[in-house]
């Protein structure tokens, strides 16, 4: 499968859509990004299973703020939705199927669960009281 040009509208949606996603951020006037787009394309003929997608940073800049892009290119992959692998960088085509492979191997019944305790322990921290660390029951921990 070819690669697929997305942008800040379709983002989402693709990401919601489908399976297994890679994102390659990257922009034209960028050698490394352009060494690296060929083995990306090349890559995605391998694994039709797999959604390729490029975003281009300088037509999408507020996207490449949010996705936190501070170098390109950047691979980012996601599997049922969740963020499983970020990279700055450009891979040769082994590293590049070694991603994949691993994205797709995942227990993602662990990722899951993973990301549901780290969302609890998050919701726990910020309904504590600035500077609350003891027992939430109101007792008090002696120092010794």
């Amino acid at each position: 499968m070819a690669t697929l040009d997305i942008t800040g509208e379709q983002f989402a949606s693709t990401i919601e859509g489908n399976d297994i996603v890679l994102v390659d951020f990257w922009a034209e006037w960028c050698g490394p990004c352009k060494q690296f787009g060929p083995t990306y394309s090349a890559v995605s003929e391998k694994h039709p299973d797999v959604l390729f997608t490029k975003v281009d940073t300088e037509a999408e800049q507020q996207l490449a703020a949010e996705a936190g892009i501070s170098s390109i290119p950047t691979l980012m992959a996601f599997r049922e939705k969740v963020l499983v692998f970020s990279q700055p960088g450009a891979l040769n085509a082994q590293q590049l199927e070694q991603v994949v492979d691993a994205v797709k191997a995942l227990d993602m019944d662990e990722v899951h669960a993973h990301v549901a305790k780290q969302r609890e322990e998050a919701a726990a921290a910020a309904s504590k009281p600035a500077g609350q660390t003891g027992p939430q029951d109101g007792t008090q921990i002696p120092d010794f």
